[in-house]
């Protein structure tokens, strides 16, 4: 298939798949109960910190020097969100300094060990990315109900345009360079995938929080 039409029937399929995930927590927006907002950021620090650490694992074996800086740009801007949500909660009275990241989870571990730049690309820009900006949109409703305006202000502002940009980066790097039936076919086995795994883990944390408006990163 032309790349431009497969990365856009990508979309297509990509977005149907997401749906039950993103509306989970769009139909939590609205009940402003469970969790509160600063146990809800201490999930974001996680997501942020591990998408960091993800993709700055692949830049050493990634071989395509656009694509390597792409993962720079994303463990920067990463970086960048961890450090807002981090002082968005010391300003809410909560001490981050002790910070430590949870043991490795299985969609994290299954991204890491993917091996060629295609499938990571598919993985984290192209569909992470888009699992954030979605997931994050019902989050900021849920901050919103809750008074938390500020924490709505800086997604809004910052966090939220950068989840916007990665994905399409990732829309261009599949156009270029998933261009053989081959390259295609594990794009959509690797985001089948990590949709899969991302809402079974995504359940997991929203049973244990008592909402399903978490934060992506």
């Amino acid at each position: 298939m032309d790349p431009t039409a497969f990365v856009a029937e990508l979309e297509t399929f990509k977005a149907a798949q997401l749906a039950p995930l993103v509306g989970a927590g769009a139909s939590s927006a609205g009940e402003a109960r469970g969790a509160d907002v600063p146990s809800l950021l201490k999930v974001a620090l996680v997501n942020e910190i591990n998408v960091s650490e993800l993709a700055a694992a692949w830049i050493p074996t990634t071989r395509e020097v656009d694509v390597k800086l792409a993962f720079a740009r994303q463990v920067g801007d990463e970086a960048s969100h961890f450090r807002l949500v981090a002082d968005r909660l010391a300003a809410l009275g909560l001490d981050v300094s002790a910070f430590e990241a949870p043991a490795e989870s299985p969609l994290f571990a299954y991204m890491k060990a993917l091996p060629t730049t295609v499938e990571r690309v598919a993985a984290g820009l192209f569909t992470l990315e888009s699992i954030a900006y979605g997931v994050n949109e019902a989050f900021m409703s849920y901050c919103a109900r809750a008074g938390d305006d500020e924490t709505v202000r800086i997604y809004r502002e910052y966090i939220q345009p950068d989840e916007r940009a990665h994905q399409e980066l990732g829309q261009a790097l599949l156009a270029k360079y998933a261009t053989t039936p081959g390259a295609q076919a594990a794009a959509r086995a690797v985001v089948t995938q990590v949709i899969a795994m991302a809402t079974a883990g995504r359940a997991k944390a929203a049973a244990s929080l008592g909402t399903a408006c978490l934060p992506g990163c």
